[in-house]
């Protein structure tokens, strides 16, 4: 990896060990964004702000939209529903935690994990809490909830639990040994149909059953490398992505891989380091990689079907499916727009705020973006043809 790769990692994610810490090494000045050749009109739906300034939980904290309904929380305990088409405030809720994971959302709930260790779930109609709920550790990623159940997954210490949806209590719970030193931030829990597939930050994937438990099957997506403990960092902390009956995950400093979701089997795989969310379509799978480059590759076989390198070092947030295009944040606070066929820049749009650290949210042919600092807005590309990304 490159100094100013690593040196991207560094100043974004926060690590985790016997003790956290954020290193922050030397700053290298931005490229020069590229120049545009035709750029499509983007168009602000609305803009407001919202909650606490985001610090170290900020990839865990993507708004959700669902029902015509956009729901977002912050670090201090404000969860908000506002009306996804003019941004207007329905309900704010001062639950007081100490929040470090969500939103995630089923049941009826919205749910989100803390600091200190608890379970959160409020009822999505009225924002009352239906039930707080301990665990074993910190929670690093929106729980989530399906038939029932809320899988939360992980935690500080990489354990996987599943909770009664109705009152919090737990179900069962399982773990994997955890690293000295890992990235800080996790991949959310994926439920489909009776499976939990989790990945790990020893690079493992792993596949449970959502009634029991039960480990199911286990595949080594990347193997520790090199001689000081920070080389030897490969968490899975995208979340993982199925795609007809395949299941992809991609770790930092390792591989992006396809794995069988009934047999855990490897089907391929190849070299690629990224500590953020994939998007899919139904041929390519989209990566922003830990030197912010944006990636395209075929989803059957992982070849290379074209790679962005012009923004580089621009601490770039997962990729986003917005209709013919493929949309990132930076941390200078712009979205920018690259053509999913051939990765060239076809827009670019400038936030009120200095950083955007959450991956946009796509909801029919809207863009919703959340900004470092509070900035929430929503956004149109005339002229982007919605294209249904792969389920």
């Amino acid at each position: 990896m490159s100094a100013r790769g690593m040196a991207g990692v560094l100043l974004l994610a926060l690590l985790t060990g016997g003790c956290s810490s954020i290193m922050t090494p030397d700053k290298e000045p931005l490229p020069k964004l590229p120049a545009l050749d035709g750029e499509l009109p983007v168009r602000a739906l609305w803009a407001t702000s919202f909650g606490a300034k985001l610090e170290g939980q900020y990839q865990r904290f993507s708004p959700i939209v669902e029902g015509g309904k956009l729901f977002v929380a912050d670090g201090e305990g404000r969860v908000a529903s506002l009306d996804a088409g003019s941004g207007k405030t329905l309900w704010v809720a001062e639950t007081k935690a100490k929040i470090s994971a969500g939103l995630g959302s089923g049941e009826g709930l919205l749910l989100a994990g803390t600091r200190n260790a608890e379970v959160l779930a409020l009822r999505k109609d009225d924002a009352t809490v239906a039930w707080r709920s301990p665990v074993s550790s910190e929670v690093l990623a929106p729980p989530r909830a399906a038939e029932g159940m809320v899988v939360v997954a992980r935690t500080v210490d990489d354990k996987v639990l599943a909770l009664d949806a109705k009152n919090g209590n737990r179900l069962w719970m399982q773990g994997q040994t955890v690293p000295i030193l890992t990235l800080r931030g996790t991949g959310a829990p994926l439920v489909s149909g009776d499976k939990v597939i989790v990945g790990f930050a020893n690079g493992n994937l792993a596949a449970f059953g959502l009634a029991d438990g039960k480990a199911l099957w286990e595949v080594r997506i990347a193997a520790p490398q090199g001689r000081s403990e920070l080389e030897q960092m490969v968490d899975v902390d995208a979340d993982p992505v199925i795609v007809d009956d395949i299941v992809y995950a991609v770790s930092f400093q390792g591989r992006l891989a396809a794995v069988a979701l009934d047999t855990g089997r490897l089907l391929w795989a190849r070299d690629m380091s990224s500590f953020n969310n994939i998007a899919v379509d139904k041929e390519k799978i989209y990566v922003t990689d830990s030197e912010s480059q944006v990636w395209a590759l075929d989803r059957s076989n992982g070849v290379a079907l074209w790679k962005q390198d012009k923004l580089r070092g621009r601490g770039l947030t997962a990729p986003a499916i917005h209709g013919d295009y493929v949309v990132t944040g930076d941390i200078e606070g712009y979205l920018h727009w690259l053509a999913r066929d051939d990765g060239h820049f076809v827009a670019r749009y400038k936030t009120n705020d200095p950083a955007i650290t959450v991956a946009p949210v796509v909801a029919g042919d809207t863009l919703y973006v959340r900004g470092k600092n509070g900035a929430l807005g929503a956004i149109a590309l005339p002229g982007a043809a919605q294209a249904s990304p792969a389920p």
